[in-house]
């Protein structure tokens, strides 16, 4: 699909404009947080396509990538599947799409928990850690996709949206 051509204004900031002109009355941090979650939103459609279509190759959405890359980093290469999800921070129903996609790629394999005998595990193979350090190595080398921001602005982004995340309880500090 060919990519459309660049505009020649900011749709955002011109949004944003028209938001202040349609609602005079707000504070001035309505019209920044508009135009702020709208880029938030943006942001995300372009880094899951630039990641996905880096990962297209090798037949992985980022979803499954993510859960290729925790199985790794686990101990035993193994984890139960609530595990996985709690750690993603998403559903049941959407761990076991994840974990049916790769273990039909042959990335991972299911077993029995050896812990919990209701429990399953899923077990990354010796070809998703081989998938899984290739999407790295290519993700590292795009540095996932961020390459037009600096490292301190890297850092002060993960930091801002560290807040956002810590106060819709996505975490405990």
């Amino acid at each position: 699909m060919p990519q459309q051509p660049p505009l020649d204004f900011d749709p955002i900031d011109r949004a944003g404009a028209l938001w202040e002109k349609h609602w005079p009355d707000e504070e001035p941090d309505v019209y920044a947080a508009m135009r702020a979650v709208t880029s938030i939103m943006r942001a995300h459609q372009i880094l899951i396509a630039d990641l996905d279509s880096m990962l297209r190759p090798f037949g992985i959405t980022f979803s499954r990538y993510e859960a290729l890359v925790l199985l790794t980093h686990s101990r035993e290469g193994s984890l139960p599947l609530s595990m996985i999800g709690e750690r993603l921070q998403v559903h049941a129903t959407s761990v076991t799409n994840v974990i049916d996609r790769l273990e039909g790629a042959g990335l991972v394999r299911r077993m029995p928990n050896p812990r919990d005998g209701r429990g399953t595990l899923a077990v990354i193979t010796d070809a998703g850690r081989e998938v899984a350090a290739k999407a790295t190595e290519g993700f590292n080398a795009a540095r996932f996709g961020l390459s037009s921001l600096e490292f301190g602005e890297l850092d002060e982004l993960f930091t801002v949206l560290r807040k956002l995340r810590r106060d819709a309880d996505d975490f405990l500090d």
